[in-house]
């Protein structure tokens, strides 16, 4: 059984540089381009995601917005979710962590320390 990733950005490259390092840690990795499509993939898989990682600015919804969304629904009450945003102010973490996201990593970032919140959610060992 493989674990489940949903990686979120309106950047391509950031998706792709993302997904990679998820699949590096033994992820199955799903994409989407905003909120909206992330909520319509939630939507359509069938088997739970063990881990989202939002980027915060995108267009349609962004990853505040879609956070908030999520965390609306039960059955995704304990999935992860990092917020991966060039927000660095103190005030934006407070207010992704209060409407829902577990952790925050700002960009740029390397691998390690992707790598290193996710073993703080003891998503990864």
């Amino acid at each position: 059984m493989s674990t489940k990733a949903l990686v979120i950005d309106d950047s391509r490259a950031m998706r792709s540089i993302l997904s990679k390092i998820l699949v590096k840690l033994g992820f199955e990795v799903l994409q989407a381009g905003d909120g909206r499509e992330a909520l319509a993939v939630l939507e359509r898989e069938s088997s739970a995601f063990d881990l989202v990682l939002s980027d915060w600015n995108m267009p349609e919804m962004n990853g505040l917005e879609f956070v908030k969304a999520m965390r609306t629904e039960a059955r995704y009450a304990a999935v992860p979710v990092v917020m991966v945003t060039t927000e660095t102010h103190i005030d934006q973490m407070v207010i992704a962590l209060e409407a829902g996201a577990n952790e925050y990593i700002m960009k740029p970032f390397t691998a390690e320390m992707v790598e290193d919140k996710l073993r703080l959610l003891q998503v990864v060992k």
